[in-house]
């Protein structure tokens, strides 16, 4: 039996026919001075590409695009190339024209570069791998190809780089948004400065770089597939990176989103969509320099940026705050005059930054290392090849910049010391050694007793769990036996930063005490935490906090710099968000106005970004539990921070879900199974999500009845879904600069995320994907979670007013399932 979404493809198919059919006015070819007017297509000789006007999102401006034919998810174009990105036409009366020189014009307008190839009896034919060629009708000549002027997407065959001879640089650049294709802020391109290598720019900063090449793939992005046969040439002529699919069944493309991420997708046929293959940069290690000179990122430990062995933070103040931007300076200073320098070894996944190495093709490593001595300017060296296919080696003369850790093949890079710190090291390792001996003999000699007072701890700590209160002096000892490195900050200098936590400085009221603005001692603004002294449960939540944000770190986490513990204080210092919590503008008709839909769905996508790294990425498996609209930070740019982990739970690598008899978290976001049974899952704060995406949608908080007869803010979408009224669910303060297909994606995968059974909600690696892929087609919504009147187990939290702390709810063990 035939799927309904095959069989939809199916249909999508044959009506395409019979619009190319109906509309193209040649095969695949343009003739001299022959118009091809809006509405009109050419589509190449296998009905692979399709060149006609478009416009794209709710823009109503007309461009001239190539897109995939039959590769059609939910009926939408795949634009794989924009000819006049810059220059669109008004109205429907454009036309394109080949005229008798071999240029295009739109309107008799001159929009692309003129082909410098001089040309008799010129044409224009669309190739079946998607390229636009201007060519000598007998085929002697090729003036012009659109391969030449990419947009923002790579295809097969298609080269990225440069042409050293013409200066020809072929880049790829973000669209500005979903319906303006004009150049966004989002570059990919080849520098072939130093060693080439692939950089993401944004603006003039760079954001990833993809190493430089290794034998068979870039350093930094590991193998590919044998689908995706990468080939890369750097000679006098010519530095690029192409890919190449011909001979397989796979279709792939890689696009440089508005978001600033690469993405590769690849068609799966048997869904008719395009999945997300990878994307870089995939962590925060993955920024440029996070770590900064000398600085190595590893996102498999906590804290992820540390300094090579010889070398100090370079200010140790910001460093104890979690800035590492700054780097590492040497402990000891270079003696090359003496030639007393050596090299310390380390394992690298990623060389680091290569525009200022040298590359010596005939060179062996000892005979690198040989020269790198000789030279005062060299800081390290290593092979080019870590394949061992032929000889050569890199040689840095500059700091060593972007070092990091990852789970590609590694590679040694050799770096200079001083002959003190080498020593130092050999010490240490010596010294390391003896003593892990002696702890050895230490443990098998004292086992019985080490096993018993194992157990004893275990039973201890069971019984220190049950107690509504833990002490003081066992949390200081908690956080300090978790060996988190986190800065302990003096009570006198959070007490002068918020000026003896004046009122005039209250920001808000947490989880479980006030949170003030603070200004420390170099101009850095903080906020503070301040645990309430009636609070039993913020002990537990001031532990939580210390523990989970303190071994994350995510762009859309909120970052934790500090902690003090004095006597019955017990305070938490975070970076400072300008913006406040979401809630504080979503809520309030009059600050809502600055939430136009760009901002809103940017919060949407990077919450969706945070949850999933919680969820999938992070070192430990997260479930916040109370993901709502106040927990939502935003700083200067409007990027949303998660915040508030005073609830979350940390899972097993193989645990699904758990269950309890103390249910925690805020009315109108708990999900139905939590609720009502204490089961709570990643699927949990799936549905928590969907609750504050639609909040972010509507303005309105799902609190309170929105429609006849007594519908919440679920059951209202929903009820509009179905009438395919969608647009009525947007907040009306939203102006018209909107997507009206993004708007109505967007209360799809929200109305998703609420579905009543944890079951039926996507994981948020999919959401991400939904958010990121305009093509990719959604499954039908099903009944989502109390969408009218609760039931009188919900109704437990219903009469609880205070929309910034969290409610318990106790579950007994007569209490049964829906």
């Amino acid at each position: 039996m035939i799927s309904s979404m095959v069989m939809a493809h199916l249909v999508n198919q044959l009506v395409f026919l019979f619009v190319i059919f109906h509309y193209s006015i040649a095969t695949d070819t343009l003739n001299p001075n022959q118009s091809l007017h809006d509405g009109q297509i050419l589509v190449s000789a296998k009905e692979t590409f399709t060149l006609g006007f478009f416009s794209p999102g709710r823009s109503k401006n007309r461009y001239i695009g190539i897109w995939y034919t039959m590769l059609r998810p939910a009926g939408q174009k795949t634009i794989v190339w924009v000819a006049n990105r810059r220059s669109p036409v008004s109205g429907t009366n454009g036309s394109l024209e080949l005229n008798g020189n071999g240029t295009l014009t739109i309107n008799s307008m001159i929009f692309l570069p003129m082909p410098t190839v001089t040309l008799t009896n010129p044409v224009a034919q669309l190739l079946d791998d998607g390229n636009l060629v201007i060519r000598e009708a007998d085929r002697s000549k090729f003036a012009w190809q659109s391969f030449d002027y990419p947009t923002d997407t790579h295809l097969s065959g298609m080269k990225l780089g440069w042409d050293l001879r013409t200066g020809l640089t072929r880049n790829l650049t973000s669209w500005l948004s979903y319906d303006d294709p004009s150049p966004g802020r989002y570059v990919l391109s080849m520098d072939h400065e130093g060693i080439p290598q692939v950089i993401l720019w944004s603006g003039s900063a760079k954001m990833w770089r993809s190493g430089p090449w290794n034998g068979t793939t870039f350093s930094n992005i590991g193998e590919r597939p044998n689908a995706f046969r990468l080939h890369f040439v750097s000679n006098k002529d010519e530095v690029f990176l192409m890919y190449n699919t011909t001979g397989t069944k796979t279709v792939s493309r890689v696009v440089v989103d508005q978001s600033g991420m690469v993405r590769q997708f690849v068609w799966m046929e048997s869904v008719g969509m395009w999945n997300n293959f990878f994307y870089y940069p995939k962590s925060e290690c993955e920024m440029y320099s996070k770590c900064g000179p000398y600085g190595v990122c590893d996102i498999n430990i906590w804290p992820t940026c540390s300094c090579l062995q010889g070398f100090k933070p370079k200010s140790p103040q910001e460093w104890a705050l979690r800035d590492a931007s700054s780097g590492c300076e040497r402990i000891t200073t270079l003696n090359c005059k003496n030639m007393t320098d050596g090299f310390m070894t380390i394992t690298l996944a990623a060389l680091p930054e290569t525009s200022k190495a040298i590359l010596y093709t005939n060179l062996s490593l000892n005979e690198c290392g040989a020269r790198c001595l000789k030279n005062c300017l060299c800081t390290a060296y290593a092979t080019a090849n870590n394949i061992g296919v032929g000889i050569g080696c890199i040689i840095w003369v500059t700091e060593l910049i972007d070092l990091r850790m990852s789970s590609y093949a590694a590679q040694n890079v050799f770096v200079r010391l001083a002959a003190a710190d080498l020593a130092s090291i050999s010490g240490k390792s010596s010294k390391e050694s003896q003593s892990k001996l002696m702890v050895l003999i230490v443990v098998f000699s004292m086992a019985p007793l080490i096993i018993t007072l194992i157990c004893f701890y275990s039973w201890r700590k069971k019984r220190l769990m049950h107690k509504a209160f833990v002490s003081y002096h066992q949390l200081e000892k908690d956080i300090r036996n978790d060996e988190l490195e986190l800065t302990q900050l003096q009570w006198s200098t959070l007490k002068e930063a918020t000026d003896n936590f004046d009122e005039t400085k209250i920001l808000g009221k947490g989880g479980f005490g006030l949170v003030y603005k603070g200004k420390l001692a170099k101009g850095r603004e903080v906020a503070v935490k301040r645990l309430s002294k009636n609070s039993t449960q913020g002990v537990n939540e001031f532990k939580n906090e210390v523990t989970f944000i303190a071994k994350l770190q995510h762009r859309n986490l909120v970052r934790l710099l500090g902690y003090c513990i004095q006597g019955d204080e017990k305070i938490l210092a975070y970076e400072y968000m300008p913006n406040g919590s979401l809630d504080a503008l979503l809520f309030d008709k009059e600050k809502t106005l600055h939430l136009d839909w760009k901002t809103r769905f940017h919060i949407i996508v990077g919450i969706a970004r945070g949850l999933l790294y919680l969820h999938q990425d992070s070192r430990l498996r997260i479930i916040h539990r109370d993901l709502k609209a106040s927990n939502i930070l935003l700083d200067n740019e409007m990027n949303p921070k998660i915040s508030d982990f005073g609830l979350a739970r940390n899972f097993g690598e193989h645990e699904m879900m758990t269950k309890t008899r103390k249910v925690v978290g805020t009315y109108g976001y708990m999900a139905p199974e939590y609720v009502l049974d204490g089961i709570f899952s990643v699927k949990s704060d799936v549905f928590s999500f969907g609750v504050l995406m639609l909040e972010i949608i509507s303005g309105q908080r799902n609190r309170v009845f929105l429609s006849k007869p007594h519908l919440y803010l679920l059951g209202n979408a929903w009820s509009l879904w179905n009438e395919r009224k969608v647009l009525d669910l947007l907040d009306p303060l939203v102006d018209n600069s909107f997507s009206v297909i993004q708007v109505i994606r967007c209360v799809h995968i929200g109305l998703l995320c609420v579905q009543e059974k944890a079951e039926d909600r996507p994981m948020m690696s999919a959401v991400v994907i939904m958010l990121g892929n305009d093509d990719a087609p959604l499954p039908e919504p099903k009944t989502p979670g109390f969408k009218g009147i609760f039931s009188t187990k919900y109704d437990l939290v219903s009469n609880h007013t205070d929309w910034h702390t969290f409610n318990t709810i106790t579950l007994t063990e007569q209490q049964t399932g829906r």
